[in-house]
């Protein structure tokens, strides 16, 4: 197998981003372009709108022979960025890559740190600062980059389309229509490059091989038509957060964290298990030291592997949100009438998303203790996702970019989080490769204040994006 000529493309990457991404890409961490989930006003205030016309406009001024581009808008859901570039000469019976990313954001989030902010990008020891940086508004502009390095360097590659999208960090609830509206001009697609992930360092290319999937509800118990004094109601009128814990206790082991209900959990594959060994193998400590544990708190195990296996493949609960208690301030002597937990399930990879759904909503529903009455909403779900197996062409490919752009052997893990995407296109695209990786590391702050892009890494994520499309053409 032919490869495209290395130092073309390190150079080539090398001066578009210094020259034209890191300037664009600066600009539209200025927007505000909160995803739908957090901008209920969205299409009035524009933002979206907004982030989508900055990098439409960036990518026409770009070298794509015979690309075009095309913001698809369908009634009441937020807009997707397409752009397809048409396959080089003999490549045109290789599919269609389809190469993914997004353009929302998560909230701003307080506490960020002294000079940083989430609209205010500042460059700083290789590191550009800004919600959205890395999470993952690079990616549109990695896309563009690497292809522009294939032209550069005489190599080639299938049709590519690029599809940004403006929901991911609601969950993509309109990418599923948008897909079957897309369906007939994405053809027959061969394989997915999704550069929303990252790893355990920056010295590596990472492969995400697994994503969890979710569930999701809010659910109230109710004991009392009004609230009412705690010194006259209590002892007679139970406690609604008393019952509540007793469900909860039906989910989940409160002394360990395990699931109990058997529809969330699944054997582990053991191609996964040895990945995660190596994955820990590779990178000690890293998984403990991902996170700033206050004071003396202690991780749930000290087995990294175990720690790895949690995240990547096993079931977890997390109480994300609470309504019907008063601050603690003004907290009075009072028997509350509700009581509401936001559960966010994550559910192992290939676990049933439906069937882990309905089991959690009987387990609250039936034989509730003392008659009380239980509602949900804010109910939704998305099943994970498992890789295939590589083509040997991209073994190969991987191989190669480890030597040649990273200088280090590329690993793989699973991820602990969702993006729904994957799941969709694996249903329905079978056959297709998949490369999930990008820039992202342990402690790039996605979601959370002071998120900042390694540019290295981007850079040499953008180099391997260029040898994959190349090897992807002639494989």
């Amino acid at each position: 197998m032919a490869a495209v000529e290395q130092t073309t493309v390190r150079e080539t990457v090398s001066s578009l981003w210094r020259n034209e991404v890191l300037p664009s890409l600066s600009d539209l961490v200025r927007i505000p372009a909160l995803s739908q989930a957090f901008d209920q006003d969205w299409a009035e205030n524009g933002h979206l709108n907004a982030a989508v016309e900055h990098v439409r406009g960036w990518i026409a001024g770009r070298r794509l022979p015979g690309a075009t581009i095309d913001v698809v808008r369908l009634e009441d859901r937020s807009p997707v960025l397409l752009i397809d570039v048409p396959a080089s000469p003999g490549a045109e019976d290789r599919g269609t890559v389809l190469l993914y990313g997004h353009l929302d954001k998560q909230p701003p989030v307080g506490g960020w740190s002294e000079g940083l902010g989430p609209w205010t990008p500042v460059l700083r020891d290789g590191k550009l600062f800004g919600r959205g940086s890395a999470d993952d508004g690079y990616a549109g502009y990695a896309a563009v980059a690497s292809l522009e390095a294939i032209h550069a360097a005489g190599g080639t590659h299938a049709r590519s389309v690029i599809l940004l999208e403006t929901g991911e960090e609601s969950g993509s609830p309109d990418l599923p229509r948008y897909l079957e509206h897309l369906a007939g001009r994405l053809g027959e697609v061969s394989l997915v490059i999704c550069l929303d992930s990252g790893g355990n360092d920056y010295e590596r290319l990472w492969l995400t091989t697994s994503l969890r999937g979710l569930a999701q509800a809010h659910v109230t118990v109710r004991v009392l038509d009004s609230a009412q004094h705690s010194g006259l109601a209590s002892g007679i009128v139970p406690s609604s957060f008393r019952i509540l814990r007793q469900l909860l206790d039906r989910l989940e082991d409160a002394d360990t964290g395990e699931i109990k209900l058997a529809e969330l959990n699944v054997e582990i594959p053991e191609n996964r298990r040895a990945e995660a060994a190596a994955t820990v193998e590779v990178a000690p400590g890293a998984v403990k030291s991902a996170f700033p544990l206050y004071g003396g708190m202690r991780p749930v195990s000290e087995d990294e592997l175990e720690l790895t296996l949690n995240n990547s493949w096993r079931p977890t609960l997390s109480v994300i949100g609470a309504a019907g208690f008063p601050l603690p301030a003004d907290a009075g002597n009072v028997l509350r009438d509700s009581t509401t937990l936001a559960l966010s399930f994550r559910l192992p990879p290939t676990a049933d998303s439906a069937a882990a759904l309905n089991s959690v909503e009987k387990a609250l529903t039936t034989d509730v203790p003392y008659g009380a009455t239980v509602e949900l909403s804010g109910v939704e779900h998305a099943n994970g996702w498992n890789a295939p197996d590589p083509a040997p062409w991209l073994s190969a490919v991987l191989e190669q970019v480890s030597e040649e752009v990273f200088g280090a052997p590329w690993r793989s893990t699973g991820l602990g989080g969702s993006i729904p995407f994957m799941g969709l296109l694996a249903e329905k695209y079978p056959q297709a490769q998949f490369l999930v990786t990008g820039a992202l590391g342990p402690d790039s702050n996605a979601h959370v204040p002071d998120e900042w892009l390694h540019l290295g890494q981007a850079q040499r994520l953008t180099e391997a994006v260029a040898h994959v499309l190349d090897a992807h053409a002639n494989g």
